[in-house]
């Protein structure tokens, strides 16, 4: 198959080497000059996209971020493009278009357990801009298109945790955090293109909320730093569950943070 990415940061990167692996051709569309030999590689800003000169495209990949958090941003990056790439992709035979969003469509915030069936109620206006999205592809491509909402991406850098616990004294709640590691992203991200029966929407987390104090925790109890005290026992965040990913052929690599921590940590501290 020929297989489009609309942005080409490291998580599409690791999904091309995936396809590509599978004897896929893979050609992507970014800001910026990419060097890497998975796919053919062409600099256009999305807003003005044009893929006449590209052979026809079977699958789609839609993974943009923008380069701040506010407002403006989130609009121009995820609302703002539908409509240019939907326009560039007409006169392709496209047979699935895959679009990363974000679990922050959900917006629950007192510990709720959240799960695929959930009902979709962002909190803020970054999260309505997300479900303004989803439901703009979902409209354009009823039958094509594929939702994937990823909880907290994480990977080997340990810095910003490591300054928190050497940050925190006290912390405000039990506070929950959802994780998916980039590479178990990336891995069913890739499996979605050839899968034969999907969904149309998939949550990607590997199962497992933690208290955020209690990662803090651990990283003090591994430095050697003083214990933070918890002030309230409220409980904040949601705990998430990817039940439609869990139903499919899917394993994980990476299931207990704990152990990409302690891997990352001890990396950390050889260099």
């Amino acid at each position: 198959m020929h297989i489009l990415f609309i942005g080409y940061g490291k998580t599409s990167q690791r999904v091309a080497k995936h396809l590509f692996e599978c004897g896929h051709h893979i050609s992507t569309i970014s800001r910026s000059e990419k060097t890497d030999c998975y796919a053919t590689h062409a600099i256009q800003d999305v807003q003005r996209l044009d893929l006449t000169a590209f052979r026809p495209i079977d699958v789609v990949y839609v993974i943009l971020a923008p380069s701040q958090s506010g407002i403006d941003a989130y609009q121009q990056t995820y609302v703002d493009s539908v409509e240019p790439i939907v326009r560039a992709l007409k006169s392709h035979p496209v047979q699935r278009i895959i679009i990363v969003s974000s679990t922050r469509v959900y917006g629950e915030s007192a510990g709720e357990r959240i799960d695929d069936d959930s009902l979709i109620q962002p909190a803020d206006e970054q999260g309505h801009l997300l479900r303004k999205m989803e439901l703009l592809w979902q409209a354009y491509y009823p039958q094509h298109s594929i939702i994937v909402r990823p909880a907290g991406i994480y990977g080997t850098s340990i810095v910003r945790l490591k300054r928190l616990a050497q940050q925190t004294l006290t912390y405000p709640t039990v506070h929950y955090s959802n994780r998916i590691h980039i590479d178990d992203l990336a891995k069913f991200l890739a499996m979605l293109a050839d899968l034969s029966e999907v969904e149309s929407s998939y949550i990607v987390s590997n199962n497992t909320p933690l208290p955020m104090h209690e990662i803090l925790l651990w990283f003090q109890q591994q430095l050697n730093l003083p214990p933070l005290q918890l002030v309230s026992k409220q409980h904040t965040g949601k705990r998430i569950y990817a039940t439609r990913l869990a139903r499919t052929a899917f394993k994980f690599d990476h299931l207990i943070c704990f152990n990409d921590y302690a891997e990352a940590l001890m990396a950390h501290s050889n260099k």
